[in-house]
């Protein structure tokens, strides 16, 4: 192969995989964040619960995550005590959709869910990493601490119009619901 012919190649190479770029970074997803009183507010159902396990699903040409979970406690809405959430992405025989921002769950965990649920259509979490908060317990205190999974992600701040870090960052259970239930009054007085 000449050398003229060489470098057309590599250049028609290198400007697809740009254009390839382009497309990915297009679809790429940003979250607004959303305080700890618009989750509440926005949510149709708060619960904690604890993951039985999930499936991927082929649902519209897209792959589904459907994760159920068991009803531990409700603080809003009305879920049963057995309920599914569906995320966007997931494993469905050799083909593998990955979405950023959307929370994987583990069989046995122990999470606070706000969910929303669009004219009875299913549940979903609200804000994705935003509405999951992981609870974990200290094996040597057995106190058991509330991390928020957005804690660890840059999410867009409207007001400052910059991406940053927040949310809820190992605090105490305890605190996390008293902290839940006086929202939940505010808002519904």
């Amino acid at each position: 192969m000449s050398y003229v012919i060489r470098r057309k190649l590599l250049w028609t190479l290198f400007l697809i995989g740009l254009g390839l770029l382009a497309v990915a970074a297009s679809q790429a997803t940003t979250l607004v964040r959303m305080s700890f009183d618009e989750l509440v507010r926005q949510a149709t159902s708060i619960a904690r619960a604890k993951c039985i396990g999930s499936t991927s699903v082929w649902r519209n040409g897209e792959i589904w995550t459907e994760t159920e979970f068991e009803l531990e406690e409700q603080d809003k809405g009305t879920l049963p005590g057995i309920f599914q959430v569906s995320m966007p992405g997931g494993r469905v025989a050799h083909l593998h959709s990955h979405v950023d921002g959307v929370p994987k769950f583990v069989e046995g965990e122990e999470v606070y869910l706000f969910l929303w649920n669009p004219q009875g259509k299913g549940n979903y979490l609200l804000g994705w990493t935003q509405g999951t908060f992981r609870i974990a317990r200290d094996s040597q205190t057995g106190l058991e601490k509330v991390t928020q999974d957005s804690a660890s992600t840059p999410l867009f701040d409207m007001t400052t119009k910059k991406f940053r870090y927040g949310g809820v960052r190992n605090l105490p259970l305890s605190i996390f619901q008293l902290k839940l239930k006086r929202t939940l009054e505010k808002q519904n007085h």
